[in-house]
């Protein structure tokens, strides 16, 4: 059985880098035999986290449709920016909705018994590693199993060419096996 993996980033800048990276890993999901839905966020335009709002009006459409993309997966393929040492609040606020109850849902029922694989890409030194070890504790403290290896990517300005290839062969590769893992993974459970 082929593994379902929900591929998204915590970026929707055209041209984003961590969208390219993603793309990357994805691709080594997919060589691997998962099925692989990359979206976008901008497609699932989602207000700021308000419990006022929640009460006044429910889930937006936008964030029901995302978390049924969620529920049907068996992993997440997730490339996070880091903003200031931290993860990307479009990335956070994403993960507080979905962590929303619904109607006769289990708690946490888009994230428990999930597993996640994380990339980063920044043009600073760390490529967005600090940024990983928070989106890490976030998920793991909400009952998603994430794979130990993650891929930061530094001086990601300079590492596509136009196209937006990966330039460097060994980061290529090494982006491409967190994809392969995470489908590795998803489809031995």
């Amino acid at each position: 059985m082929s593994a379902h993996i929900l591929a998204f980033a915590g970026s929707t800048r055209k041209g984003s880098w961590n969208g390219k990276l993603l793309a990357v890993a994805a691709a080594g999901a997919r060589e691997a035999g998962a099925e692989v839905n990359l979206v976008d966020l901008s497609d699932y335009p989602m207000p700021i986290f308000n419990e006022d709002d929640e009460a006044a009006g429910g889930l937006p459409e936008s964030v029901l449709a995302f978390r049924a993309l969620m529920k049907q997966a068996d992993g997440f393929l997730i490339a996070s920016p880091e903003y200031n040492s931290s993860f990307s609040a479009l990335l956070k606020n994403t993960i507080d909705w979905a962590t929303r109850p619904h109607e006769s849902e289990q708690p946490l029922e888009c994230f428990r018994g999930k597993a996640a694989a994380l990339v980063a890409a920044s043009p600073g030194y760390f490529g967005g590693y600090r940024g990983l070890q928070q989106v890490r504790y976030v998920l793991g403290n909400i009952g998603v199993v994430v794979l130990p290896d993650m891929f930061s990517l530094p001086k990601a300005h300079e590492a596509f060419d136009a196209q937006g290839t990966l330039i460097n062969e060994a980061q290529r590769e090494q982006a491409m096996n967190i994809g392969r893992q995470l489908a590795e993974f998803c489809a031995r459970r």
